[in-house]
């Protein structure tokens, strides 16, 4: 496993439309395995392959520490509902943050990295991440859809 550098915010790679994963083989499990390892090291709740340079649909997301890292291939949303607005940052956008209106549940399909398809159901900051984490896949940032910047973390 090793760290790699995530790119910041102005990266045109943070703006393109991901293709899709069609190989799940060790060069994906190693990919996976550096995301996570990335994710921790810059200490982040989840990581989407863009912000790593990579043009794929891949993410990574660890909610907590009483959590393991959850990875989730060619992942989408299949269903949202209920509003909040909470705040957001993001390790491609260090020192901005933001107030961000997102859904309170979620349901997702997604592949697993030995490309079985499952289903998540999750609601509150899961929810919010796993939110985050598909827009970065979309070529979408949080600060598109800040409706209030803050001043520091919240």
């Amino acid at each position: 496993m090793a760290v790699r550098d995530i790119k910041k915010f102005g990266d045109p790679v943070l703006r393109f439309k991901v293709q899709p994963v069609k190989a799940f083989n060790a060069e994906t499990i190693k990919i996976l395995e550096d995301m996570a390892e990335t994710m921790e090291h810059y200490k982040g709740v989840g990581l989407a392959a863009p912000q790593i340079g990579l043009n794929l649909a891949l993410v990574v997301i660890r909610p907590g520490e009483d959590f393991p890292v959850f990875e989730f291939i060619n992942p989408r949303i299949t269903s949202c509902s209920g509003e909040e607005i909470d705040v957001e940052g993001c390790l491609s956008v260090p020192g901005i943050f933001g107030e961000v209106p997102r859904c309170t549940q979620v349901e997702m399909d997604y592949q697993d990295r030995k490309g079985r398809r499952k289903v998540l159901n999750t609601s509150g900051f899961f929810a919010r991440i796993i939110q985050h984490e598909l827009d970065h896949l979309s070529g979408v940032l949080f600060v598109d859809k800040v409706i209030n910047f803050v001043s520091g973390e919240e």
